[in-house]
C-alpha cells in the first residue's frame, strides 16, 4: 500500500509532458486514468484497512485528491488543477471501495 501510494503521488505530481498522439489516445483519457488509478487506490486502501469506517475512508481519499490537484497547480511543473479530475478521483475510489465490498460479500 505505501509503495502504490508513493508511486501514485509521484505520477500525479511529476512535471507535465507534451502528449504524443498514439492510437489509443482520445479526448478525456486523463479522466479515465484518474478514475482507474483511484479505483485501485480505493480497493487497496480498504483491503489494507478493512475496519475503517466509510466516513473516514472517503475523507482520506478526498483530502488526498484535493491535495494532489492543489499541488499540481502550485508547483508550476506544467500541470494544472482540474475540478473534473477530483470528480474522477472520487468516483474511482468509490468504485474500488464497492468492488472490494462486493468481493468480500460474495467470497467470504
Amino acid at each position: 500500500m505505501p509503495i502504490y501510494w508513493a508511486f501514485l503521488t509521484y505520477m500525479l505530481l511529476k512535471p507535465g509532458e507534451e502528449n504524443n498522439e498514439y492510437w489509443f489516445m482520445f479526448s478525456g483519457i486523463d479522466k479515465v486514468l484518474h478514475l482507474s488509478i483511484f479505483a485501485a487506490l480505493g480497493f487497496f486502501f480498504i483491503a489494507a484497512f478493512p475496519k475503517v469506517k466509510f466516513y473516514y475512508f472517503i475523507q482520506i481519499i478526498l483530502i488526498y485528491a484535493f491535495l494532489t490537484e492543489i499541488l499540481q497547480e502550485e508547483m508550476g511543473l506544467g500541470r494544472s488543477m482540474e475540478t473534473l479530475d477530483i470528480v474522477a478521483d472520487t468516483i474511482g475510489c468509490l468504485i474500488g471501495y464497492y468492488i472490494y465490498k462486493m468481493l468480500i460479500k460474495r467470497f467470504f
